[in-house]
């Protein structure tokens, strides 16, 4: 999902973000429920699960009078596939700075001969 790449890491870098993604993770949720377990308003937690829902990572439907609030799917797919690929990088990365210090060090001690 390219709004979120577009966003990196901003939309879940603030604490109380990641607490209603999380609380979000566990069960779908509204305003009013969330600011309950939050130390944060209900205007707060509304301005957080806009910035969320623009950056595809929260849908919501009408029950009601009230909205429920619940992750998206597809955004944390997005998510994930991104942080895999930063994964991957940093293995690959990792794995050929340990096959050079293998390098390095045979070629600094090399072993003896035996007759």
């Amino acid at each position: 999902m390219s709004a979120y790449r577009d966003a990196g890491l901003g939309l879940l870098g603030d604490p109380m973000r990641r607490a209603i993604f999380e609380t979000l993770a566990r069960r779908p949720s509204s305003v009013g429920e969330l600011a309950e377990q939050l130390p944060i308003s209900r205007p707060a937690v509304s301005q957080h699960l806009k910035v969320l829902k623009y950056g595809g990572l929260v849908v919501s439907h009408a029950d009601g009078t009230r909205r429920i609030y619940r992750l998206n799917p597809q955004g944390v797919a997005a998510l994930r596939s991104w942080l895999d690929g930063v994964w991957e990088h940093a293995l690959a990365g990792f794995h050929k700075f340990a096959e050079q210090a293998v390098t390095d060090d045979t070629a600094d001690h090399p072993t003896e001969e035996q007759p």
